[in-house]
């Protein structure tokens, strides 16, 4: 493992190339693991780097997309890039539209989706289509193992039920053959923007044309993006038809806490959502 200390005023630099590697140095010490750096740059702008840093990102495997027969597995070190150029099926089809709407193309060129849900900001443009994805995320340690469903991995806004000495592995998305999707934003401008509210949906149909999975995930109107579990209830066994939108209540989003900001009024967002949730269903419908 390549190790340096920086300066005699900064932080440790370690770059494990194994997981074990890895695993062991955060057993050990507490550190900032670094993967695309998007966020962690950004939050040190003119700053020293002071506290040791894990780079993850000579780790092989960490790396890469693969089928595993019943589910999709995301390497943690996998980029938005990665994602806009995969093969994928139409179940994924709004979270490549969700990575192209992270940053600009050199954000997705080095951002990572793993970093991405563990940096945990409530306007994360990639978390919502992975919750409607039914995304679980992969917890690795020396002791253990754990298999954690995103809605349960983030917590709130910056928090995550990651222990110090544990490592995001994975991200695993179950297999949906006859899924499609959709993904909606809104900001004040198309690229390049925190969003106002978004919209994830996933929608699976069988061959009798009825619903046998609904996925639907909100961003930005709350302190962590929400599934809204009663509305996706609502749409299972209904037979997939122009129009079915009209399902969608107002009662529906009641789970979501948006607030007023400069990018809008809590009451603006919770009107936006609805209306999303509305086009991102039909959208997902008739992919």
């Amino acid at each position: 493992m390549e190790t340096r200390q920086l300066t005699a005023t900064t932080g440790v630099y370690l770059r494990p190339q194994t997981i074990g590697e890895a695993l062991k140095a955060l057993a050990t010490m507490p550190l900032t693991i670094l993967a695309g750096g998007t966020d962690f740059y950004a939050a040190r702008t003119g700053q020293a780097i002071t506290e040791p840093v894990l780079d993850i990102t000579a780790v092989p495997e960490l790396q890469g997309i693969r089928d595993e027969g019943a589910q999709w597995r995301i390497g943690a070190t996998v980029t938005w890039s990665n994602i806009v150029r995969a093969d994928f099926p139409a179940q994924f089809r709004g979270l490549q539209a969700a990575a192209r709407a992270v940053g600009g193309v050199q954000v997705q060129n080095t951002g990572t989706v793993a970093g991405n849900i563990c940096n945990a900001s409530p306007a994360a443009d990639g978390i919502p289509a992975l919750m409607a994805l039914d995304a679980r995320v992969e917890v690795s340690s020396l002791s253990e193992t754990r298999i954690v469903p995103l809605t349960e991995f983030v917590l709130g806004s910056r928090k995550i039920a990651r222990l110090p000495s544990e490592l995001v592995t994975g991200i695993l998305i179950p297999k949906r053959d006859r899924a499609k999707s959709s993904f909606l934003k809104l900001g004040h401008r198309r690229y390049l923007v925190i969003s106002i509210a978004m919209v994830a949906a996933v929608i699976e149909i069988d061959t009798a044309g009825v619903i046998t999975y609904a996925g639907v995930a909100v961003g930005s109107c709350s302190a962590a993006a929400k599934r809204l579990s009663a509305l996706e209830q609502k749409l299972l066994g209904r037979q997939a038809s122009r129009g079915l939108s009209a399902l969608v209540e107002a009662h529906d989003l009641v789970a979501l806490t948006p607030i007023d900001d400069v990018r809008g009024t809590g009451a603006y967002r919770r009107d936006a959502a609805l209306t999303l949730v509305k086009r991102a269903i039909e959208e997902a419908l008739h992919e």
